[in-house]
């Protein structure tokens, strides 16, 4: 395909056709999914699932790639799925407008062969069902920590979940993960920099209990790199 020429030079025809072979899940596209949604499908991989049961807002609009001001009220997926599909039309795309926790997840891991999954859940219990769903059945993931409450992408790192530090969802996360016997096993991607003071309020009225500031960049970063942990081991070159 001539769109993928560019990549083709970069990597090769044979690490091109195994992108071209990959089915790849996305569970959440908030401002880290989408990104990584759409990075992932610019690569070249053939086969991706994209799942979500939010709409858009007008609050999503500082950092997400799906949220404008046309596009409000609109369900996420369907928004992402459109763009996808006009940026590789051969895509082999399937949309889950639904929230995955609970039984829904292990529905959602079994329903397709998966070659790799991104978790970029920002709710704690459904994201350490996902990721112990994903260890269970042997599909390689990539977690995307905290990008909120941040500022400076040249602290943002991608390392086992073990060696993550400085971000308090990765802690939560830890803590969780150890109580289901699982320390280590899957790369994570997370920001070393301190939290901002007052970048976070607490709001009982919402699932996530908290709201927290976020600027325009710091979750596109996380998605990046979201997708190149995808990218690379697709093609046997993640270190």
């Amino acid at each position: 395909m001539e769109w993928l020429e560019r990549t083709e030079l970069l990597l090769g025809r044979a690490k091109l056709d195994r992108l071209r072979q990959a089915n790849v899940l996305i569970v959440g596209l908030g401002g880290v999914g989408a990104y990584a949604a759409e990075m992932i499908c610019r690569a070249g991989v053939g086969s991706m699932t994209i799942a979500d049961a939010d709409t858009v807002s007008a609050s999503n609009i500082n950092r997400q790639l799906v949220a404008l001001t046309s596009t409000i009220g609109q369900a996420k997926t369907s928004v992402l799925a459109q763009r996808l599909l006009d940026i590789n039309p051969d895509l082999q795309l399937r949309t889950v407008g639904e929230f995955i926790k609970d039984e829904a997840t292990y529905t959602l891991l079994d329903s397709e062969p998966y070659t790799y999954v991104v978790d970029a859940i920002d709710t704690l219990s459904p994201k350490a069902h996902l990721i112990k769903g994903c260890l269970d059945r042997g599909i390689p993931v990539v977690s995307s920590m905290g990008a909120g409450a941040k500022t400076d992408p040249t602290k943002v790192e991608i390392e086992d979940i073990a060696r993550t530090h400085h971000c308090p969802l990765a802690h939560m996360l830890r803590k969780r993960l150890h109580k289901m016997g699982i320390h280590t096993g899957f790369q994570a991607v997370f920001s070393a920099e301190k939290i901002r003071e007052g970048a976070m309020i607490i709001d009982e009225q919402t699932n996530k209990k908290s709201n927290t500031g976020t600027i325009s960049y710091m979750p596109a970063v996380f998605g990046c790199c979201c997708a190149s942990v995808v990218v690379r081991d697709l093609i046997g070159e993640l270190r």
